[in-house]
């Protein structure tokens, strides 16, 4: 029986040991660039012109006086450690979003921008 104790301890101890490790990153929509951004002028800009710039938007919204056009980017980084018992994980999302107000004679009348995608991270939670 005590020839099987070490053996036995020593696969314990492996098994608690092994594990695996993950990176990852993923993209949703395409790239927005700010610096486009500066060709968009409020009261000369048209829909169609946002449009050309920045392609379709994620989202159009309807509003009383004409629409809001929402452009959404994220970006993704994840830092993983997968041991048998315990797993240690770090999700980070950051987005880009540009709001476009445009009136009903198709105008931009105002935009709004945030852009946060490039301080996401990779890390472990500990």
């Amino acid at each position: 029986m005590r020839r099987f104790v070490f053996p036995i301890a020593l696969l314990f101890v492996l098994a608690m040991g092994s594990g695996c490790a993950m990176i990852g990153r993923n993209k949703d929509f395409r790239p927005i660039e700010e610096k486009t951004l500066a060709q968009v002028t409020p009261g000369k800009t048209t829909a169609a012109d946002v449009m050309t710039l920045f392609g379709p938007p994620s989202q159009i919204v309807k509003l009383t006086n004409g629409n809001a056009y929402m452009y959404d980017r994220s970006l993704s980084k994840a830092t993983g450690l997968w041991l048998v018992l315990v797993s240690f994980v770090n999700y980070d999302t950051q987005h880009d979003r540009i709001v476009f107000f445009i009136n009903n004679q198709d105008l931009v009348t105002h935009y709004g921008s945030s852009f946060k995608s490039d301080t996401a991270s990779y890390g472990m939670p500990f």
